[in-house]
């Protein structure tokens, strides 16, 4: 009865530790977006691509931005273990100055949220005289 017992608790033990073992995992190819310097009202989207390399399906459950010139927008599948993902962010490019912002990826790969920053640059709109070329450099 000893060795009955024995084996049933070293089997229940088995199958918990399997069990925990199932997870996902959220791998970014980077954790930050370097836009560089980029032009005043220009195209502000830009990708953060990951890679579930866990062995159980990652729900992406939310993403947000604490400023609202900043614009997430998640992945609605899961994705399974293997597969690819990407969260795309929006950045309004009509507001001249550094780009510092923190994006907050909330998921079931880790009870921690994980941070990604986006960073650059948006250049100061050009005068109707820049865009034109009718200026002073030009000799006119």
């Amino acid at each position: 009865m000893k060795k009955l017992m024995f084996l049933f608790v070293v089997g229940l033990m088995t199958v918990s530790l399997q069990a925990q073992e199932k997870k996902a995992e959220m791998t970014f190819e980077s954790d930050v977006v370097d836009y560089g310097e980029v032009a005043y009202g220009s195209d502000g989207v830009r990708q953060f691509k990951f890679t579930n390399t866990g062995n159980d399906v990652l729900i992406v459950a939310r993403v947000y931005s604490t400023c609202g010139c900043t614009i997430p927008k998640k992945p609605e599948a899961p994705i399974q273990p293997g597969e690819t993902g990407v969260i795309e962010v929006k950045y309004d490019t009509k507001r001249p100055g550094p780009i510092r912002k923190t994006i907050t990826v909330y998921s079931n790969a880790s009870e921690v949220p994980q941070s990604l920053k986006i960073k650059g640059k948006v250049l100061p709109e050009s005068s109707p005289l820049e865009k034109k070329g009718d200026g002073p450099i030009n000799g006119n």
